[in-house]
């Protein structure tokens, strides 16, 4: 044979990564067994798609199937597909860097996250890699089916120690053969037994034969087992499948160690025929909130032919976090990302599907509320997002949102709208709410004063996305919602007229002429407050203007937006008003009057734009006799 080594040095980002594999993770090391299992697996489900999408001859798709071989006496296993192999340049692209852009986050990730590495090695897609948490040498043979009347295949070995060496092999048949030489401390992995356990609890559902060698000694012959069920699980009869294999299942497609929280599977036929097996998880993952890199958990599969991973035309993107499987039969098999975008049935699908799981997710609510808060926990801020994604079923959605109220007291959101309605003022026509930067701001506002002292309970809202949220949530069950920090003239009539027994004096007309002469740049107008009971002024909006917290949010993003010019409302009964009311001096009530605005505005806004001159106007206060 001609000598054709060459020696190669891994990839920076990969160095990395093994060093890793090798010294630092050692809980759960058998999910080697899986990792190899699944990605042949996948080689032969790429296979299969390879031979029907372009009418290639099926000889080659006969008795395809997944080998181990336990070697005791060279301490080795093999685990071979006759798949659909790899190319010498696909070995380099593969197995010598990783061409995982998030790989740098899965290294760091991975060093901070000890308990967690089986789940974070299968969801950065570097499953090959954990090969080397058990052997101390790695061989693969491979042979891709195009060359498949070639005599020759590819061989790569590397200790993962920073190199790795190519060479050509003589091999026949098309697939990969992974050699793994065991180090001494890793032995266990060469019983039957074990490697059966193994299987059963990660690979146990996947439709393609996993065989075992064993050796029958009474008649001197090798004999290949196979050890797991070899049916893909959603064709069954779900009255036939079990809990634990449900659960099973799922740890296998997710890598997940959690349970999931609920599940639905379903067979729909008719004209738009498919089976669907979707979770919900009862964790969310670490980059859920990144709608641009969180990828969608659905596989995608026609005819039971594996198609794609993180099939997102299926799902909208309020429903990132469903984890489960899609096979259907009205797709052609060589579909791509890019059709699937304009295709009819995709669009039926997704309608489908959506109401499917917004049904799961209300049957949750409904039979399992503890559940459901861990559920909402965890994924509610990301099915708000679905309020302005999907204005057909915002209703349903608006009902499983969970908030905190006044009345509540309480961080935890396990408020319904429902409830809220329910438990509404006789006079009260509205939803009330209150948008602040935490539960504590929003839960000691001053705009708060006047619905606690009239009985009357408004939403607290401290999420990020709900000021953003509540710009499209505008009714339910047929009732307005009010932000309690805008001029709203039913509240007004609902609290009724400011004290009659308050008289705007000739004294009070000159105080409030003053505070618009002296804040002229910052309000649109001063006016006295029936809302406030406890605090001496309070901010309010005009109500087609924007929050002060959309505007932060606009800043930060670097948005040029105008200043907010406020409703400054005053309280005629408090005595820190009725003080100021009565000094003479000029500068002395200028210095008051912008003291309480920028107690205002630090209440509403949660941050000043001169922080040191309100404490200097604080300080020069406090001081004076």
């Amino acid at each position: 044979m001609i000598n054709t080594k060459e020696k190669h040095q891994f990839q920076s980002e990969t160095k990395q990564l093994l060093h890793l594999m090798i010294n630092s993770l050692y809980s759960s090391k058998e999910i080697f067994i899986r990792e190899l299992i699944s990605n042949g697996s996948d080689a032969i489900d790429k296979m299969r798609f390879t031979i029907l999408s372009k009418n290639i001859d099926n000889k080659l798709s006969c008795n395809m199937y997944i080998r181990i071989t336990l070697d005791r006496k060279e301490k080795k296993i093999i685990i071979s597909d006759n798949g659909i192999g790899m190319t010498k340049n696909e070995v380099i692209k593969n197995l010598g860097m990783i061409a995982n852009s998030g790989t740098k986050k899965f290294i760091n990730t991975i060093k901070n996250q000890n308990n967690q590495h089986n789940q974070l090695i299968g969801n950065f897609g570097v499953g090959f890699y954990s090969s080397f948490m058990v052997a101390e040498k790695v061989v693969v043979k491979t042979k891709h089916m195009d060359a498949n009347q070639d005599d020759y295949g590819i061989i790569w070995e590397s200790d993962g120690k920073g190199e790795y060496i190519i060479d050509k092999i003589q091999k026949k048949e098309h697939g990969t053969d992974i050699e793994l030489y065991l180090k001494s401390t890793e032995i266990q992995f060469l019983e039957n037994w074990k490697i059966q356990n193994i299987i059963e609890k990660y690979s146990n559902h996947i439709s393609i034969p996993i065989q075992l060698q064993e050796y029958d000694k009474k008649n001197n012959t090798v004999l290949w087992k196979q050890i797991n069920q070899g049916q893909a699980l959603w064709t069954r009869n779900k009255l036939q499948i079990t809990k634990d294999e449900y659960k099973k299942f799922y740890y296998s497609i997710t890598k997940d160690t959690e349970k999931p929280l609920i599940w639905t599977h379903n067979t729909v036929e008719g004209t738009y025929e498919y089976t669907c097996l979707l979770y919900i998880p009862s964790k969310s993952i670490w980059n859920i909130l990144d709608q641009e890199k969180q990828k969608n958990g659905l596989k995608l599969y026609v005819k039971k032919i594996f198609i794609m991973d993180d099939a997102n035309q299926f799902l909208p993107n309020y429903l990132r976090f469903i984890k489960g499987i899609l096979d259907t039969n009205n797709l052609p098999l060589n579909i791509s990302r890019e059709i699937l975008q304009e295709n009819k049935s995709t669009n039926i699908l997704r309608i489908s599907l959506t109401k499917r799981i917004l049904k799961l997710i209300k049957k949750l609510s409904l039979e399992n509320p503890n559940k459901y808060k861990i559920f909402f926990k965890e994924f509610g801020p990301i099915l708000k997002e679905g309020i302005a994604e999907d204005t057909t079923n915002q209703e349903i959605i608006a009902s499983l949102l969970r908030f905190t109220s006044m009345k509540y007291n309480s961080k935890e959101q396990t408020l319904s709208l429902t409830e809220y309605i329910t438990n509404m003022h006789a006079e009260q026509n509205k939803i009330y709410f209150l948008i602040a930067e935490n539960y504590d701001a929003a839960n000691t506002s001053p705009h708060l004063e006047i619905f606690r002292k009239n009985k009357i309970d408004v939403l607290l809202l401290s999420e990020r996305i709900d000021d953003w949220m509540m710009h499209y949530l505008t009714i339910f069950q047929n009732k307005k919602f009010q932000s309690i920090s805008k001029f709203d003239p039913d509240s007004e009539k609902l609290f009724g007229k400011i004290d009659n027994n308050i008289n705007i004096t000739p004294e009070i007309q000159d105080f409030l002429n003053k505070i618009q002469n002296t804040l002229q740049k910052h309000i649109a107008s001063v006016k006295l407050s029936q809302r406030l009971v406890d605090s001496p002024a309070v901010l309010i909006t005009d109500k087609n203007a924007i929050s002060p917290q959309m505007s932060k949010l606009f800043k930060a993003a670097g948005q040029n937006i105008p200043s907010i010019k406020y409703i400054f409302e005053i309280n005629p009964n408090h005595s820190l008003i009725k003080k100021i009311i009565k000094i003479k001096n000029t500068e002395k009530i200028n210095i008051w009057i912008q003291t309480l605005f920028d107690q205002a505005l630090l209440s509403t806004h949660g941050t000043l734009k001169n922080p040191n001159n309100f404490i200097k106007n604080i300080n020069q206060l406090l001081t004076e006799k």
